[in-house]
C-alpha cells in the first residue's frame, strides 16, 4: 500500500485495538469471521469495491451502501469497522480488500494473544508453510483449481485437527482457500509477520546448508537485534542445495555479506571468517 491507503490502514488498526481492547476470544473470534467474509464479498464484487474506495463519493453515501449491503448481516463491532473502511480514503480498489484481510488477521491473533498462544500461532503458520513449500503432492491438492473448496478444508483439517491451536487452524484454511493471487505460502508468510508485528520484532528467515547450533542461532539473533535496532525472531530453514554459508532475508530484503561484514563477531562465529553467502 502506499500513501493515503497506508495512512487509512494504521488509523484503521487503531480503531480495531480500541475497539476490542476488553473483548473476549469468543467476540474476537466473529470478529475476525465477520471480517474474512467481507474480504470474499469484496474480493468478487468489483464495483463494490470501487465504489467503497472512490474519492468521489461522499463518505455517508458509501457508509449507506454498507448499511444496506450488511447492516443485518454482520455483528454490531465487524459493521463498525466496515463503516471505517468506508469512510477512509484509498489509493486504489484492492487495497480496501488488502485492508479488510489485514484487520481480520490482526482480529484472530489478537484472540490469539488474549488466549496466551501467539508465539504458537507465529511458529504453527511457519511450520506448515515449510511442510507445504517441502510437499509437492500436498501443495499440488492444495492448490488445484479443480478440487472444490470444501474437500480442501476437509484436508486442512484432517491434517491439522486437534494439533494445532483454533487460531492456527483458521488462519491456515484461509489461506488455502483463499489467497487472492497469491501462493499459498506468500499468505501464511504475511500472517506470520502481522504475528510478530504484534510483538514488535521482526522475523529473520535464515536458510543454512546445515542446522544451525543454539549458540549460533543466539549469535546471529543478537548481531541483527543490534544491526536493526528491534528483537529479532529467526525461522530457520536448512536447504543443502546453497553448499555453504548462509541466507537473511527480513521481509522483501534480502541481507547480503556487505551488510553483515559490519557484524564482525556474527561473521567470525558463524563462517570462520569467509564472509556470508547470499
Amino acid at each position: 500500500m502506499q500513501g493515503a491507503s497506508r495512512a487509512s490502514l494504521a488509523r484503521l488498526r487503531e480503531t480495531l485495538a480500541e475497539q476490542t481492547a476488553d473483548a473476549d476470544g469468543s467476540v474476537l473470534r466473529q470478529l475476525s469471521e465477520d471480517l474474512f467474509a467481507v474480504v470474499t464479498l469484496l474480493a468478487s464484487q468489483g464495483s463494490l469495491r470501487r465504489t467503497i474506495s472512490d474519492p468521489g463519493i461522499e463518505a455517508d453515501g458509501k457508509v449507506s451502501i454498507v448499511d444496506s449491503l450488511l447492516g443485518e448481516r454482520l455483528t454490531a463491532p465487524a459493521l463498525e469497522l466496515v463503516r471505517a473502511i468506508a469512510r477512509a480514503r484509498w489509493s486504489a480498489p484492492g487495497d480496501v480488500v488488502d485492508a479488510a484481510e489485514a484487520l481480520a488477521v490482526e482480529a484472530a491473533l489478537q484472540r490469539a494473544e488474549t488466549d496466551g498462544v501467539l508465539d504458537e500461532v507465529e511458529d504453527e503458520l511457519f511450520r506448515f508453510e515449510r511442510i507445504i513449500d517441502g510437499g509437492p503432492e500436498l501443495r499440488a491438492a492444495l492448490t488445484d483449481r479443480n478440487l472444490p473448496a470444501d474437500r480442501k478444508g476437509q484436508l486442512v483439517h484432517r491434517l491439522l485437527d486437534g494439533k494445532v491451536a483454533d487460531v492456527s487452524l483458521a488462519l491456515i484454511e484461509r489461506a488455502v482457500l483463499a489467497p487472492r493471487g497469491r501462493t499459498v505460502e506468500r499468505v501464511l508468510e504475511e500472517f506470520t509477520e502481522l504475528a510478530a508485528k504484534r510483538r514488535e520484532r521482526l522475523i529473520a528467515r535464515v536458510t543454512s546448508a546445515v542446522a544451525l547450533s543454539e549458540e549460533q542461532q543466539e549469535s546471529l539473533v543478537a548481531a541483527l537485534a543490534r544491526e536493526f535496532s528491534r528483537d529479532i525472531r529467526l525461522q530457520l530453514v536448512v536447504d543443502p542445495d546453497i553448499v555453504g554459508g548462509l541466507t537473511v532475508r527480513i521481509g522483501d530484503e534480502l541481507i547480503d555479506g556487505s551488510v553483515l561484514r559490519h557484524l564482525d563477531a556474527a561473521r567470525r562465529y558463524l563462517t570462520g571468517g569467509s564472509g556470508l553467502r547470499t
